[in-house]
């Protein structure tokens, strides 16, 4: 994980009463490029082949998710596995996509993620998710900037006139 990471300070408290959890947020590592812009999808996918495929749990046979978390000016502040899924499907919720983003204070970010047939053309579900994704993004206030689909080639779903 290239964002953050939560300890809980309960073990932390020398008193014996239950007290409710406070977290800090502290960062793990910095990420290779953080200051790097991303305003294109190709630069998405040039972000996901310098850094996600080098990563120690990517699986090129597995779709990985992947949420890249920007700053106001679009430059990356980090990126987070989101989930990892099977040959050909992960499962994806709204609440794993945006707290990174929340975490790392981020003010928009950009969806990537591989299929492992090589295929980059969305599919229905990619699609379905990508809307139910942007519509919760609109409720906090969090932009997705697109969600680029990488295989042999890429397809981006913005480009393609999925996001209205």
């Amino acid at each position: 994980m290239c964002l953050a990471h939560f300890i809980s300070m309960e073990n932390h408290q020398s008193n014996k009463t239950k007290t409710p959890h406070e977290f800090k947020v502290m960062r793990v590592r910095e990420c290779a490029f953080p200051a790097q812009m991303v305003d294109t999808p190709e630069r998405a996918v040039e972000y996901w082949k310098q850094n996600i495929i080098n990563a120690d749990w990517y699986d090129e046979s597995k779709e990985a998710l992947v949420v890249l978390v920007l700053n106001t000016r679009r430059r990356i502040i980090g990126h987070n596995l989101v989930t990892l899924g099977n040959l050909d499907s992960c499962s994806v919720q709204p609440r794993e996509v945006f707290r990174p983003v929340i975490v790392a204070a981020g003010s928009a970010c950009i969806l990537l993620h591989n299929h492992p047939s090589k295929d980059s053309t969305p599919s229905d579900a990619d699609i379905k998710v990508t809307h139910d994704l942007i519509r919760a993004g609109q409720l906090l206030k969090i932009e997705i900037l697109d969600h680029v689909i990488v295989g042999e080639t890429f397809h981006s779903l913005r480009q393609l006139g999925f996001f209205g």
